[in-house]
């Protein structure tokens, strides 16, 4: 069945990829993306011949931006049966070299940009007491790593507002997914799309020489991984279709797609919902 499926941060890695599934698979895509009269004119001309997909101006920074192209949407296609959070940036450096501006921009794209997408979406799936929202969030989102604290915590910070509304939404039968990636060989990780990292050497520059032997150790591990499973971000693209083709209220709330983590990342989520039962029957006993 045709479902309409918006998915945010469509020019380029998985959003494209994912673009591109879901029209050939037969669904109706509204692709959103910042600047597509601009720097990404190319992509959404690319995406716009394709069957049954319509891009969209949206900024997920943006409150009007974002209100816009959600009142857009449900103004032309009546309902949005799904939302896909992928738009995102990565950053990578020390935190106490990393300013509270770069952290903000972080944040506003990472986590705050969800959040808008959720509450713009939301009243029409409450009021269609169905939908679901898929966020792409990382393979380290249970854990933190040196080098990418605030990239992390605002990962963190979305799998916080699925878990918690996966239980605020099940009476309006609407599922909160997230996909755990891993790495892989996207613009975000290939060094073509800019970053939002640390700003302040002369900060960085006290960790010396340590910090970079501690970077490039970590560097080569996630790359030489990425090579040695040979990371196909199609496998994300497929993975979205999958859960989308599921049964409604048969969906996980977490979903990793992770050759590299060889099933501890599905080890480390179990157990992290086996602790939480726990916690919850302590609490609720």
């Amino acid at each position: 069945m045709s479902k309409k499926i918006f998915i945010t941060g469509t020019s380029t890695g998985f959003g494209k990829l994912t673009t591109i599934t879901l029209s050939k698979a037969g669904h109706t895509v509204i692709a959103g993306m910042r600047d597509i009269k601009g720097k990404n004119e190319a992509a959404a001309k690319e995406l716009s011949a394709l069957p049954n997909v319509e891009v969209v101006e949206i900024d997920i920074t943006n409150d009007g931006s974002v209100t816009k192209a959600f009142e857009q949407t449900l103004h032309k296609y009546g309902n949005i049966d799904v939302l896909v959070n992928n738009a995102g940036v990565a950053g990578f450096g020390l935190l106490e070299a990393t300013s509270i501006d770069q952290i903000r921009n972080m944040l506003e794209v990472n986590f705050y940009g969800v959040i808008r997408t959720y509450q713009a979406v939301l009243p029409s799936m409450r009021k269609a007491k169905s939908g679901l929202v898929i966020s792409l969030t990382s393979g380290a989102s249970g854990h933190t790593l040196p080098f990418m604290i605030p990239y992390l915590a605002a990962k963190f910070g979305v799998e916080a507002i699925a878990e918690g509304l996966q239980a605020e939404l099940a009476q309006f039968n609407i599922e909160s997914v997230t996909i755990q990636p891993g790495v892989y060989p996207t613009e975000m990780n290939n060094g073509s799309k800019t970053g939002i990292g640390a700003d302040k050497p002369e900060i960085a520059a006290a960790y010396e020489p340590v910090a970079t032997e501690m970077f490039n150790a970590i560097g080569a591990g996630l790359f030489g991984k990425m090579a040695e499973f040979n990371m196909n971000p199609q496998t994300i693209a497929d993975g979205i279709l999958t859960l989308i083709n599921m049964q409604d209220g048969t969906r996980p709330l977490r979903f990793p797609l992770d050759a590299i983590a060889q099933g501890t990342d599905i080890e480390f989520i179990n157990a992290r919902a086996d602790i939480k039962a726990k916690w919850l029957a302590k609490y609720s006993g």
